[in-house]
């Protein structure tokens, strides 16, 4: 798909993802694939718009990689290694006032280039960053989250993953006893809106009404009450993945990953939520 239409089938993250995955299992990937990911990052094509924060992380632990195993050129893994540092500069600077870079399931994949690159060692963001994700680690509920985080915990990166012994260790799992949220008494009223950008829409605006839910009522209790008021003004489905429900169609218009499009979720007027 890079080859064919300039851009990957998937996504860069998942392009990204593969090539970090081949480096660490030390298989030699040809020069041409990995140029056309440097090429996407030095001309700002590795995401869809908003938080770029986990691809560019992903791409940038690639490129680390790649580097430190020698699996590329000289003059190639002279690129690799300030595509990288560039990388990590970008991530510091897109860190906000409360220490989270991008988002808060972002944050671990940007410690990890700071630490697999030894920016870890001089960068502020650094530190800010890790003490904002020790005060949200209860939002990393799911397994494919807690993979994301739990070697930044150890001060490691992906990258020595494949390096790491793992001892067995028979019988020492046992199930987490969860105890229910405590429930927030009352009630509140939501104002759903759903957007359609032109000319895709013959109107901008697709739906506009306020929702009443119960007050600890979640996007998705939000969706599910809306669809109860009326399943003929306002229906959408959702798809079942390792990070929980994703939302893939709303009033009829569908997310379709080979065609690039997706659902942006927003607290108004344009702050990207946090948590689904």
């Amino acid at each position: 798909g890079s080859q064919e239409r300039g851009h990957p089938v998937t996504s860069y993250y998942q392009y990204g993802l593969g090539v970090l995955a081949l480096c660490v299992h030390r298989k030699r990937v040809r020069d041409e694939v990995v140029q056309r990911l440097l090429t996407a990052q030095h001309h700002g094509r590795l995401g869809h718009g908003g938080n770029t924060v986990d691809t560019e992380a992903v791409v940038a632990l690639a490129f680390t990689c790649l580097e430190r195993r020698r699996l590329v050129g000289t003059e190639l893994a002279a690129k690799l290694r300030l595509a990288a540092h560039e990388a990590s500069r970008s991530m510091a600077k897109a860190q906000g006032p409360d220490g989270v870079i991008g988002n808060i399931y972002s944050t671990p994949w940007a410690l990890q280039v700071f630490l697999a690159t030894g920016e870890c060692q001089t960068e502020p963001a650094f530190g800010r960053a890790m003490a904002a994700l020790l005060e949200n680690l209860e939002a990393f509920g799911t397994a494919a989250t807690m993979a994301q985080v739990l070697p930044v915990l150890h001060g490691h990166s992906y990258l020595d993953i494949a390096s790491r012994h793992c001892g067995e260790e028979p019988d020492t799992l046992t199930p987490l006893d969860m105890e229910p949220l405590p429930e927030v008494p009352g009630n509140k009223t939501v104002q759903l809106v759903v957007e359609c950008p032109l000319p895709w829409c013959y109107d901008l605006r697709l739906y506009d009404r306020p929702v009443p839910v119960p007050a600890a009522a979640s996007l998705l209790d939000v969706l599910q009450a809306a669809a109860a008021l009326d399943p003929r003004e306002f229906r959408f489905h959702t798809q079942d993945t390792p990070q929980g429900p994703f939302l893939t169609q709303v009033l009829g218009l569908e997310a379709r990953q080979e065609k690039r499009n997706y659902w942006q979720i927003l607290s108004a007027p344009n702050t990207p939520l946090q948590m689904g």
